[in-house]
């Protein structure tokens, strides 16, 4: 047998397995080991360890953890989950895939690059989450003040040619009023995004594998909370909200109505309803190419005045997202894909900062998330613009 690696910690073995969601089984499966021989590596009798080709594998295939974490003297502190998002119950946190613990994460790396690159302070003229108040109870005065800051018209947002474009100018419009906006695809589907607040860099960060228009949508439930300085975990089925203690639930709610209002103003939407007694599919799906948003977004706000039920928007709701089986997915431009990840103001933000020489190309890589032979590629598309 050979001699257990000097240094390793069992300790901080352990703690990067359960952070990242894995049981014993899920990585003796891995290594074609009987779990026993995974459960003696995390033994504090320090008998045995893997192979430091072994743990290679667990530190950057398995545990996504620099090797260098291994030695050290205890586990890095790190916050907890359940109390951090607690617009998921315990259950749903537990049931988080490694693959969505690992984007939580790169949010939170992403936000201390921002801190790095801004020296601490956000450069944004008017930062939406200090200089917008909105009250629980008025979820329309709500969507109206964020609409305004944001400075999107309706008559602009019906000039928009699709979904795609819609979302890029949202997104825009947001991380113009200081929240970054980040992307990634989830192999977790029933995800849709998150957001972690901060004095500073709140971001946001959002499932690329579902379809823009419920990008969308889930923008601006997640610029909801960075506005009210909570974190969320968002999913698609709501069923979990019966879950919730009543003022996280009534929390979700009041996000989902607020986002409603400011993509479809309830003002316009009512004069384009007026006498509409049916709302099946073509009668939804004309209503949401009107305001460039998600049949589930209109039905909601049909449900929401009351003229289809609960239970009739669920299973529409349901079908439409069984339908849809996935939406957008990183197709064969690297470039591209890596640029609409990191969105056009953090990709012009790293690339100011290598111009004014204030950081190396290799650190600009790093900021990136790329190798250093890869910054052509992103740098002719930081001109361009991000979906």
């Amino acid at each position: 047998m050979p001699k257990p690696l000097a240094g390793l910690n069992p300790s901080v073995l352990r703690w990067a397995r359960e952070s990242q969601g894995y049981s014993i089984g899920d990585v003796a499966a891995k290594f074609k080991k009987r779990p026993e021989e995974v459960e003696a590596w995390e033994s504090e009798d320090k008998e045995s360890s893997p192979t430091y080709v072994q743990l290679e594998r667990l530190a950057y295939k398995i545990y996504k953890r620099p090797v260098a974490v291994f030695f050290f003297p205890s586990p890095p502190s790190e916050p907890d989950l359940k109390q951090e998002f607690r617009t998921l119950p315990e259950f749903e946190i537990d049931n988080l895939s490694p693959d969505t613990r690992y984007h939580l994460r790169l949010a939170r790396a992403l936000q201390l690059s921002l801190e790095e690159l801004n020296q601490g302070s956000n450069q944004s003229e008017h930062k939406i989450f200090d200089e917008v108040e909105i009250a629980l109870e008025k979820p329309r005065e709500a969507a109206g003040a964020i609409r305004d800051f944001l400075g999107v018209t309706l008559t602009m947002q019906r000039s928009w040619a699709s979904n795609d474009e819609a979302l890029k100018m949202w997104r825009s419009a947001v991380e113009d009023k200081g929240v970054f906006v980040f992307k990634n695809s989830f192999k977790q589907e029933e995800i849709s995004g998150f957001s972690i607040t901060d004095k500073e860099f709140p971001v946001i960060y959002l499932n690329n594998s579902t379809a823009k228009a419920r990008q969308i949508f889930s923008l601006f439930h997640e610029l909801c909370h960075v506005i009210l300085h909570t974190n969320s975990i968002s999913k698609f089925d709501e069923s979990h909200y019966d879950s919730l203690a009543d003022a996280e639930r009534s929390l979700e709610q009041y996000c989902n109505r607020v986002a409603a209002e400011i993509l479809i103003p309830a003002g316009d939407f009512n004069d384009q309803i007026a006498g509409v007694s049916n709302f099946g599919d073509d009668e939804v799906s004309a209503l949401a190419s009107r305001y460039r948003v998600s049949r589930e977004a209109v039905l909601r706000r049909v449900m929401d005045i009351g003229l289809v039920s609960r239970d009739y928007y669920l299973t529409k709701a349901k079908e439409w997202m069984d339908a849809a089986s996935g939406g957008s997915r990183p197709g064969g431009n690297y470039y591209a894909t890596r640029a609409t990840y990191l969105g056009q103001a953090y990709l012009s933000l790293v690339f100011a900062r290598l111009y004014q020489g204030r950081i190396s190309r290799d650190e600009t890589a790093d900021y990136l998330g790329v190798k250093s032979k890869n910054l052509a590629g992103l740098e002719e598309l930081a001109v361009g613009g991000a979906q």
